[in-house]
């Protein structure tokens, strides 16, 4: 048994440090924008040397990609579990939409990271496509497959609905840049707004007896 208090070894906290940068990064790049971030201010957070960080992430552009890429790892994570859902199309529809709430309009990191996509992403257009690549196209794309399988086994109608995955998700991201500008002033009734919003996907979706 590990006497408590037991330092942490050097190989252990050179194991943990890539993500502590890319944890410092974040809050970084965040709070004050892409542009003004500099690798000293990551640095600095962590109370080592700008060398430290160029050790592991040669440029802040490279820098930014590996955070976006850690910051989206759980949110893939959530997708991947799509696979996995229980019961009929609508069921897993349902229950993936309900994990989308909780994973991009709950989470503050992927509020964050959303925030600064659209505060940078008229200086910066490859902010906003990574942030496309890393969270929005992958959600599509589980989305919309659902919705096929949905249209094959005659559960689901074709139509405009079932060929716009991003109709159906389209609310997930409002809800998302409504808690951004008005969470504050104008707070939403969140479980009625995500209520209805599953209402009006599945009856658009849903064969008409």
């Amino acid at each position: 048994m590990e006497k408590a208090g037991k330092k942490t070894s050097r190989a252990e906290r050179k194991a943990r440090r890539p993500q502590e940068i890319l944890e410092a990064a974040f809050e970084e790049f965040t709070g004050k924008g892409y542009a003004a971030t500099r690798v000293e201010d990551v640095a600095a957070r962590l109370g080592v040397t700008k060398g430290t960080i160029y050790l592991y992430f040669p440029t802040k552009d490279v820098l930014f990609e590996a955070m976006n890429r850690h910051m989206s790892a759980p949110f893939a994570d959530v997708l991947a579990s799509a696979g996995t859902l229980k019961g009929s199309c609508s069921e897993r529809l349902q229950a993936l939409l309900l994990l989308a709430y909780e994973k991009v309009s709950n989470d503050r990191k992927t509020r964050e990271l959303l925030r600064l996509a659209l505060a940078e992403g008229a200086r910066f257009p490859d902010i906003v496509d990574r942030h496309y690549d890393e969270f929005i196209a992958p959600l599509f794309g589980a989305v919309g497959g659902l919705v096929e399988q949905g249209v094959a086994s005659g559960e689901f109608r074709q139509g405009a609905a079932a060929s716009t995955p991003d109709v159906v998700v389209s609310s997930v991201l409002h809800i998302t840049v409504w808690r951004l500008l008005f969470a504050d002033r104008r707070p939403l009734n969140e479980p009625a707004f995500i209520e209805a919003h599953i209402d009006l996907v599945l009856k658009g979706l849903l064969q008409r007896s």
